[in-house]
């Protein structure tokens, strides 16, 4: 059985309760930046702490380490469990599975950028996460870091930069705002690209180097387009592809004269966590 698959049932396996979060819009030009702390968009698995254990936004609990969580304070955090810029299917291959790997886990970080249901504006709960890192000084536990830019062509060289430098993105936290979760313009995503998903319905069989191995997934999109997707497979991914039926992740740029998602490229099976 594909073992990503396994992965992804060893995660259904525990439920807990579903935490309700603050979730992004997608930015629009227009809007006031200097209004707006900016951070890097971390391409890992988002995953709530509750004070004592771990969650992922869909609700299932991560089993990481008790000496990983040993010195996270006894209130809830917001964040990404992040090993770095493209590493998203390495980092869901560690903290999905039941059995704990120490020496995997100990290459994980867990990256917050928010205190969930804390007093005060998005600038005052920056300094209070800050405190918060300063005062148990876990070597697991970072805030994101936070910054400030003056106007959308500032901000869009910022962007250009660090994708190219492998990052997925940036996130406009408004500097006023007081919590609140749900969709909120008070929390903006930007990227380059779009993203979306599709199913996995068949497959292509690769050529040359990748002879005996998958060349491109052949998905299916929701409205009933079908094309493949070679672009973005990694060896591990032609040699062990997702299974039938899987949702994948993919970006693209704009559509062709067909209606077909343009210059796609694979970016990682749906986060089963949501």
């Amino acid at each position: 059985m594909n073992k990503i698959f396994l992965l992804i049932c060893c995660l259904l396996l525990a439920g807990a309760t579903k935490p309700t979060l603050l979730l992004a819009q997608r930015y629009e030009a227009g809007i006031d930046v200097q209004q707006y702390w900016i951070s890097e968009k971390l391409d890992g698995v988002r995953a709530f702490w509750t004070g004592q254990q771990l969650l992922t936004r869909g609700g299932q609990v991560i089993a990481a380490p008790a000496w990983f969580v040993a010195k996270f304070p006894p209130q809830a955090l917001d964040g990404e469990l992040w090993l770095g810029r493209n590493q998203f299917a390495q980092t869901l291959s560690i903290v999905s599975k039941a059995q704990v790997i120490d020496a995997e886990w100990q290459q994980i970080r867990y990256h917050i950028f928010e205190l969930p249901n804390a007093p005060g504006t998005f600038t005052e709960r920056i300094h209070a996460m800050q405190a918060l890192s300063a005062k148990h000084q876990s070597p697991y536990l970072h805030v994101i870091p936070q910054f400030r830019l003056a106007n959308h062509a500032e901000l869009m060289t910022k962007l250009t930069a660090l994708e190219q430098q492998g990052a997925e993105g940036l996130m406009l936290h408004h500097q006023d705002a007081h919590y609140k979760t749900g969709r909120s313009s008070d929390l903006l995503k930007l990227k380059s690209y779009q993203d979306t998903e599709a199913e996995v319905i068949g497959y292509r069989p690769g050529k040359g180097k990748y002879q005996g191995m998958v060349g491109a997934l052949v998905v299916k999109t929701p409205d009933g387009k079908t094309f493949a997707i070679g672009s973005g497979l990694t060896d591990a991914l032609r040699q062990n592809p997702p299974p039938l039926g899987t949702m994948v992740t993919y970006r693209y740029n704009g559509f062709t004269n067909k209606g077909l998602p343009r210059f796609a490229r694979f970016l990682r099976i749906r986060q089963p966590l949501e």
